[in-house]
């Protein structure tokens, strides 16, 4: 079924979410001359990015339109299930308190830009290089074709139906490709700060409007929902059918989510990007307090639980809701500027990393094709395009909800961790164990994911895939000798704050 509309199109409306685009179009394009022309200034910044550049970037880029449409969706239709988000939210960044300064620190003096240029390098074998990069273009495509759709909705709603789904996308990730294609990394980054911030004040205004223009307070609300509808709140929730949701399946998506958060592509390069170990870990210190965005999403998706009608699927609550509610055009106008705020903050670092990893990881670390530093860049600017009109494409035809989908991606990136945790840690891990296990664990993973009746018990596809992952990693390692030019020394057992050599 197609988004729902508002009745009239309202001009005010739509000037509020022109003025946005173009905000975000000079603020994109403004970084382009702070970094250098190579390959290094436009994925990784030179490596000069600050606190709040690195705090921002974070928040906003795992914070998508999963948040503002997929999250409110969950808490109406399934209740207390979505409180998953926060159990791994907060937890999901302790990982990179480890491994992001110490793969910084091999960044700086290798020149590494992505994960899988770091891993192939430690275990000088390029094929793992190429198997990560299609690993997480297979994860990250998919996920930025909704960021495009859900950007379209916005934009098909508010013109009364006027601009189709498919038109409202292309204008909006036009804009996104720009300062993409224009800024690279630092275009990301400070258009990130300017939709974190649109973000986390739009869900406050609405988060609590809501509630009291609906029941009257946050706590009437509640105490209707549990007077009403008690099985919403009650932990673990509901699965998509209705049915009680399984602490196994509530358990393990959180596990799963946890190890994984990590391992996405597109956070990880930023510990390439930073311009210390000081400023790492300061952001993953304070990356928790992002989560508090996400306690008015919530909130908005419990306030449509007894609204008086309900909409065409679960992720439109929110717009459902705000289209039958008198509220004024200015209003709704910031509503709509706060999704496309939340799409956008992820679709550009979603494409931005997968152009990178497919030239980087790709043509040059698995199929060792030399390209100039101007040249590489070029190289990504032209993949960039390619990505981008490939997930609109797929934009047109996807069906999965937001979070699902979510939770589909985070299974195969989850088996990232066995092989970053093996680069940087262990001295028996071989390059054809590593890649033993990381093949095996997508293939039980996406295999449990298309058929779920084959799991012994009711648990994240992802765990199943990650023991399976463990297994053929250290038996292929056992039974292999590490290469003795994988130059141990200079990639194992860096101490803390001092410098690697050559």
């Amino acid at each position: 079924m197609g988004p729902e509309a508002l009745s009239s199109f309202s001009p005010t409306v739509l000037a509020v979410v022109v003025v946005y685009l173009a905000a975000n179009l000079v603020i994109g394009m403004w970084p382009s001359k702070q970094a250098s022309a190579s390959a290094a200034g436009f994925v990784a910044g030179d490596r000069g990015l600050g606190l709040v550049l690195m705090y921002f970037i974070t928040g906003a880029t795992i914070f998508s339109a999963f948040s503002f449409l997929g999250a409110p969706g969950w808490a109406y239709s399934r209740g207390a299930a979505v409180f998953y988000i926060f159990a791994y939210g907060v937890l999901g960044f302790v990982p990179f308190y480890f491994l992001g300064p110490r793969a910084a620190r091999l960044g700086r003096i290798h020149g590494f830009v992505t994960q899988a240029e770091m891993v192939a390098h430690r275990f000088q074998m390029p094929a793992l290089a190429g198997a990560m990069a299609l690993v997480s273009t297979l994860a990250l495509v998919p996920y930025l074709a909704l960021q495009i759709k859900g950007a379209g909705i916005v934009l098909s709603a508010i013109t009364g139906g006027g601009v189709s789904v498919a038109l409202g996308g292309a204008i909006v990730y036009a804009v996104v490709l720009a300062y993409v294609l224009k800024s690279g990394v630092l275009g990301v980054g400070w258009t990130n700060v300017f939709q974190g911030v649109c973000m986390i004040l739009l869900a406050w205004g609405l988060g609590l409007y809501l509630p009291h223009a609906l029941y009257g307070g946050v706590e009437p609300m509640f105490r209707r929902i549990a007077s009403e509808r008690p099985e919403l709140l009650v932990l673990p929730g509901l699965d998509k059918d209705g049915a009680s949701w399984t602490w196994g399946m509530f358990a393990s998506s959180v596990l799963v989510s946890t190890i994984g958060f990590s391992c996405w592509p597109q956070l990880f390069m930023k510990a390439f990007s930073a311009k210390d170990d000081r400023t790492l870990r300061r952001t993953v210190v304070l990356y928790p307090t992002f989560q508090l965005f996400q306690i008015p999403i919530l909130l908005i998706g419990f306030a449509g639980v007894l609204f008086a009608s309900a909409p065409s699927t679960p992720d439109q609550i929110l717009p459902h809701m705000l289209l039958r509610m008198e509220l004024p055009e200015l209003a709704i106008g910031l509503f709509c500027a706060g999704a496309l705020a939340a799409g956008m903050s992820t679709g550009d670092a979603i494409s931005h990393a997968a152009a990178s990893i497919l030239v980087r990881d790709g043509w040059v670390t698995a199929f060792r094709k030399r390209l100039s530093p101007t040249g590489e860049r070029a190289a990504i600017r032209a993949m960039l395009v390619v990505v981008m009109v490939g997930s609109y494409v797929l934009a047109v035809f996807h069906e999965r909800t937001l979070v699902d989908l979510l939770l589909y991606a985070y299974g195969p990136i989850t088996q990232f961790a066995p092989v970053l945790v093996a680069t940087l840690y262990s001295r028996r891990a071989t390059g054809q164990g590593v890649l033993a296990g990381l093949l095996t664990g997508v293939a039980v993973n996406v295999w449990l994911d298309l058929d779920p009746a084959a799991k012994p018990w009711p648990l994240h596809a992802g765990v199943y895939g990650l023991a399976a992952n463990l297994a053929a990693l250290m038996v292929v390692s056992a039974l292999t000798r590490p290469r003795p030019d994988t130059r141990e020394a200079d990639l194992l057992w860096i101490p803390t704050g001092q410098p690697l050599s050559q």
